[in-house]
């Protein structure tokens, strides 16, 4: 078999009063070869929410179909919005599901999923074994996490502002790219606010990511 594609990658979520940011860097792996420059590892599931991609490309896909189309149906029979916490839960069980089956060796993923609901403001961890953590501050996930948090632990403090916070998460991604080689391409940033999601950055590397 073939060198699986996966997404090597560094990804962020850091809360703040204003809201929270998801980043991620833009780089897809087979083995030592760099298949694409340009994936997008955040991904809206609604107007106000959005998940991150760690692990095989094929199985990261799926789950975000399958997440997307589960928070429909639950829109249609709720005649509601789901709730962060709601959301978190079920693509924590589609991960739990997938991870049991065979080879589920190799069907190894990692999301962090965030949003804004009538509760304010949530970041959730949903690991690999189906597991989901709330984080009050900041999480990394991927290869290039090591060189994250040590951006991160440094220069995070509960009273940061969400512009500060965006030069903080670039830092945190440029530290990993440099350092990590299944990070990279660049790197693509939302910011989850009282007005909704907004795609805030995407630049490849080659330009400077903290302009």
């Amino acid at each position: 078999m073939g060198e699986r594609l996966k997404t090597g990658t560094t990804t962020i979520g850091v809360v703040t009063k204003e809201g929270i940011i998801l980043a991620a860097d833009m780089r897809a792996t087979a083995g030592n070869l760099i298949v694409n420059k340009k994936v997008e590892k955040v991904q809206p599931i609604s107007d106000s929410m959005a998940m991150t991609w760690a692990g095989s490309v094929s199985e990261v896909q799926l789950l975000t179909k399958l997440v997307k189309a589960e928070l429909q149906l639950k829109r249609l029979r709720t005649n509601r919005e789901p709730t962060v916490v709601e959301s978190a839960n079920l693509l924590a069980g589609l991960v739990y599901r997938n991870i049991r089956q065979v080879f589920a060796e190799m069907s190894i993923s990692h999301f962090l999923l965030a949003g804004k609901d009538n509760d304010g403001f949530h970041l959730y961890d949903i690991f690999p074994d189906g597991s989901v953590t709330e984080i009050d501050d900041f999480v990394s996930s991927g290869s290039g996490s090591v060189f994250a948090y040590g951006v991160l632990e440094t220069l995070y403090n509960k009273d940061i502002t969400l512009e500060e916070a965006k030069a903080l998460v670039i830092r945190a991604v440029n530290a990993a790219l440099q350092r990590d080689s299944a990070s990279g391409g660049g790197i693509t940033l939302y910011t989850i606010t009282k007005t909704g999601l907004k795609k805030e950055l995407s630049k490849e590397v080659g330009v400077d990511l903290t302009q």
